[in-house]
């Protein structure tokens, strides 16, 4: 599966419709080293000048949800082949059933998980701790 299926595919299990314009960002960031929402913008309204600035800020938003982007490496890819992002959760039941899930989804699930059990109303979760006795605590 190529770098490119892989977002589509994660993009899709996180509840995002694939629009023309949204496969043409995609077809931008891996193509280009751009730099900058703006210009991923000036690029893609060469190919469709009806596309709009909060399009392109939207669907980088969904590309760092599911771990496909970092600002900090500007706009670059960071899939790997297996596309596990970093910090995500991996997930193994008593059946051996396994679901990898990316740092948005596992925030989402968390987040579900607290509102269903009475610990949320209309916050939201700005991090999470993890602690280990014999090495401390560790932000995700």
């Amino acid at each position: 599966m190529s770098k490119k299926e892989q977002i589509i595919e994660r993009l899709k299990e996180n509840g995002c419709r694939i629009t023309k314009q949204r496969r043409m960002l995609i077809d931008i960031i891996l193509e280009n080293d751009c730099s900058s929402c703006k210009e991923i913008f000036y690029k893609a309204s060469k190919c469709d000048e009806k596309i709009g600035v909060a399009t392109v800020y939207r669907m980088i938003n969904a590309l760092e949800e599911i771990g496909a982007i970092s600002r900090k490496n500007m706009y670059k890819v960071e899939c790997s082949e297996d596309c596990q992002p970093e910090c995500g959760c991996v997930i193994v039941l008593d059946d051996d059933t396994t679901y990898h899930l990316s740092p948005g989804r596992w925030n989402m699930v968390i987040q579900e998980g607290l509102k269903r059990c009475g610990y949320l109303k209309d916050q939201k979760v700005a991090k999470i701790e993890v602690q280990n006795p014999s090495q401390g605590s560790a932000e995700i």
